[in-house]
């Protein structure tokens, strides 16, 4: 199975998973709304699928693409100390930006 952050690094792909994150699509919606091939977005989602990212629904003759957020919880954890680190710089920053008298910023 390829690790998420692998087939993350394909721009195609985050787009479809942002595109999943409002609701569920099927082929060719996705297709239509990237501006690829169907068969193009039919091989990124087979990639995200094996990931573990997207999940398929069969329903009669169509197929809708689903989001499976749980694999994204490895990213989020391992972006949690680089979140403390920005989270530091904009607040020395705002602590940069209260001591400045309202003369000195115009």
């Amino acid at each position: 199975m390829p690790a998420p952050f692998d087939v993350l690094a394909e721009p195609a792909r985050r787009r479809i998973l942002d595109l999943l994150l409002e609701r569920p699509h099927l082929v060719g919606e996705l297709a239509e709304r990237l501006g690829l091939t169907q068969p193009g977005t039919s091989k990124h989602l087979k990639v995200l699928r094996e990931a573990g990212l997207v999940r398929v629904r069969p329903d009669a003759q169509r197929r809708w693409y689903e989001l499976c957020p749980e694999p994204l919880a490895d990213i989020d954890a391992w972006l949690a100390p680089y979140r403390r680190l920005w989270s530091e710089s904009f607040d020395a920053l705002e602590r940069h930006l209260d001591a400045t008298s309202p003369e000195e910023t115009s």
